[in-house]
C-alpha cells in the first residue's frame, strides 16, 4: 500500500488530483452544514466539536489524511525546488570557472611560440609551469573549496610566468600575512584581480610598471589587495569580463559575506576584496 501511495505521489497525476481533493475537502463540510440547516433546521446543526457523531469522526479522519498527503506533497516540492536551485548554482559556477584565465593561457602560448627558436630551454620551463597552472585551474577549480596555501602557490606561479613574458622594467611585490594557510576558500578567487593588473596595467605600459599584491587573513576575515599603475590613455572605462565573472561567483558562494572595493587615483588602480572566512 505504501509503495503504491509513494508511486502515486511521485507521478505527475498527483498534482491535478490533489487540486480536486482540496476542492472536495472544502465543499463537503459546506454541504453537510447546508443540509443540516435546510433539512433539519438551523437549531439542529451538529458540529464535530459537539459530540463524536459518525460524520464528525469521518471528517477528522478525512482532514487528517488530507493533511498528511498535503504535507508530504509540499515537502517533496520544497526538496525538489531546493535541489533544482542547487543544481543551477553548481552549473553556473562550473560555467563561470571555465571562463577564468583563458586570456592568460592564450597569451602564454603565443609567447611560447615566439620563444621556441630563441631560447628552447626557457620554452621548456614555460611549458612545465603552464601545464601545472592549467592542471590546477581545471581540476582544483572544479572543487567547492581549496586551501589558501593552494591559491597562493597558483598566484606565485602566475606571477613567475608573467615575469618571463615581459622584457621591460617590472616591479612585482607579493606580501603574505596569514594565520592559517589551510583555511578554505573558493578556488580561483584571486586570479582575476591579479590578471587584470597585468592585462590593463603592465601589458599596456611603455615605461616602468609595478604590481603590488597583498594577502592577509585571521580566523574570521580574508583580505586581498592588488594595486598597479596604468597608462591613463589606455584605461578602459567598462568593467572587464574577468571582474564581472568574479563578482557573480562571489554572489553565489559568499552572498552578503564579501566586499569588493575599487579606486583610481591619478594613474594608480587599486582593488580590495574582503571575505568572511568559511
Amino acid at each position: 500500500m505504501y509503495f503504491y501511495f509513494m508511486k502515486f505521489i511521485r507521478s505527475k497525476k498527483h498534482k491535478t488530483i490533489l487540486k480536486y481533493v482540496i476542492a472536495i475537502s472544502i465543499l463537503i463540510p459546506v454541504l453537510i452544514v447546508a443540509y443540516e440547516i435546510i433539512v433539519l433546521g438551523k437549531d439542529n446543526v451538529v458540529l464535530f466539536i459537539d459530540f463524536p457523531s459518525v460524520y464528525s469522526v469521518l471528517t477528522i479522519l478525512y482532514y487528517g489524511l488530507l493533511f498528511v498527503i498535503g504535507f508530504g506533497w509540499a515537502l517533496r516540492e520544497i526538496k525538489q525546488t531546493l535541489k533544482l536551485r542547487n543544481e543551477k548554482i553548481k552549473n553556473e559556477l562550473k560555467y563561470l570557472k571555465a571562463q577564468v584565465s583563458p586570456h592568460f593561457f592564450f597569451n602564454m602560448l603565443n609567447n611560447l611560440y615566439g620563444s621556441i627558436d630563441k631560447d628552447a630551454e626557457k620554452a621548456k620551463n614555460i611549458v612545465l609551469e603552464l601545464s601545472e597552472m592549467m592542471r590546477y585551474s581545471i581540476y582544483q577549480g572544479e572543487k567547492e573549496y581549496v586551501t589558501l596555501k593552494e591559491e597562493i602557490k597558483f598566484i606565485r606561479n602566475f606571477v613567475a610566468l608573467h615575469k618571463k613574458r615581459y622584457y621591460k622594467d617590472l616591479k612585482i611585490e607579493f606580501v603574505i600575512d596569514i594565520e592559517d594557510e589551510d583555511m578554505k576558500i573558493m578556488p580561483l578567487t584571486f586570479i582575476n584581480l591579479v590578471e587584470n593588473a597585468f592585462k590593463h596595467g603592465v601589458e599596456r605600459l611603455r615605461g616602468e610598471a609595478y604590481v603590488y599584491i597583498r594577502l592577509k587573513s585571521d580566523d574570521k576575515i580574508i583580505y586581498f589587495e592588488v594595486e598597479n599603475n596604468f597608462d591613463k590613455e589606455e584605461k578602459e572605462k567598462e568593467a572587464g569580463v574577468g571582474l564581472l565573472n568574479l563578482t557573480r561567483r562571489l554572489d553565489l558562494v559568499y552572498p552578503d559575506k564579501y566586499k569588493l572595493v575599487t579606486s583610481t587615483i591619478d594613474e594608480v588602480f587599486n582593488i580590495q576584496l574582503t571575505l568572511q572566512a568559511i
